[in-house]
């Protein structure tokens, strides 16, 4: 997997710890948010890989339970969820009727082994490969990155906001009245982002008067950066760590890896990963409730490996997704 930073010449923070994160908002999207009628809540989940893991169907229930105390607005999940076919209509079913609102984002992964977008589409029940969706006076705009066509593609999965998709965005968030969350599978900004996040970056910043957040998945680090403006989240998988066959050991039973050789290629993570995040308006803050665990088996440190050399292992790289709070400061 490739490593890209465009950030040279872009204001870039990064959490090392939880805590807060605050930064200045422009007033108009302060007063958007101090308009909403009540808190939002938002269920997330990424990643989880249900093709490659043993016990992902596991792993979503104990997302769904929780949600079911958390009582959210919507249900996203993030993409590379579960190849859109019959096999894994249990999965699929359990987070399509775990609410009345649920977001699909389609990932690289979801259209291995012959599946299609088209098929996601129809089976997932998504309303188009991206679209927007008002959820409790919060606009969702969710993309798509599996575009072709990007002039810097050099081999493997395609990761690009083509130009129809450019030209949409662009217009949706023109026309925008209310805060925005920008939500995709692969990054914007950051670790593995797509090809053209310098341009991506660059669009959203016009619009940070109007975007609270861009959220994604795919990178399965735990990572917050600032750029131009927009607070982009990089939420962890539900499930593991890739490490690649130069690193492949045995976390689980044989009789597993038997049946899921991939996992092999995985540090996985003991508990299911996710969050709530929460938008409080009488507070003016953005708040992420996660989830800790641990590693199965070998750490990518005992390993001697890390993906992301620009990363740490134990910070960004780690069986967690950390609590924090955006506070939301500046003059309205």
């Amino acid at each position: 997997m490739k490593t890209n930073h465009p950030l040279s010449r872009r204001t870039f923070i990064r959490t090392a710890t939880a805590g807060a994160f605050a930064f200045i908002l422009p007033g108009s999207v302060r007063a958007a948010v101090r308009s909403l009628a009540q808190p939002v809540k938002l269920g997330l989940i990424a990643d989880l890989h249900q093709d490659i893991m043993h016990d992902g169907l596991e792993r979503m229930q104990a997302f769904v339970r929780e949600m079911e105390i958390q009582r959210p607005d919507a249900l996203i999940q993030l993409g590379d969820f579960a190849y859109p076919n019959e096999k894994n209509q249990a999965v699929i079913d359990l987070f399509n009727g775990a609410h009345a609102e649920t977001l699909h984002v389609i990932g690289n992964h979801d259209t291995d082994a012959g599946h299609t977008k088209e098929q996601c589409l129809e089976v997932w029940n998504m309303p188009g490969r991206y679209y927007t969706r008002t959820i409790a006076g919060i606009k969702l705009i969710v993309l798509d990155g599996n575009d072709t066509g990007s002039p810097t593609h050099r081999g493997g999965y395609v990761s690009y906001i083509g130009e129809e998709q450019r030209n949409w965005l662009a217009d949706e968030l023109d026309n925008a009245t209310q805060p925005v969350i920008i939500i995709s599978h692969q990054p914007l900004a950051g670790t593995i982002a797509v090809d053209n996040a310098a341009e991506l970056q660059d669009l959203l910043g016009k619009y940070a008067s109007k975007i609270l957040l861009a959220i994604n998945g795919h990178s399965h680090v735990d990572d917050l950066l600032r750029i131009q403006g927009i607070t982009y989240l990089h939420l962890n998988s539900a499930s593991y760590q890739w490490v690649g066959g130069d690193f492949q050991h045995q976390s689980y039973s044989e009789a597993i890896h038997r049946d899921h050789p991939w996992i092999s290629h995985t540090c996985p993570y003991r508990d299911s990963l996710f969050a709530t995040l929460i938008i409080e308006p009488d507070l003016q803050l953005i708040r992420i409730e996660g989830r800790s665990s641990e590693w199965v088996g070998p750490s990518p440190a005992a390993l001697g490996t890390n993906s992301y050399p620009g990363l740490h292992v134990g910070e960004e790289v780690a069986p967690r997704i950390r609590d924090r709070r955006i506070e939301l400061v500046g003059k309205s």
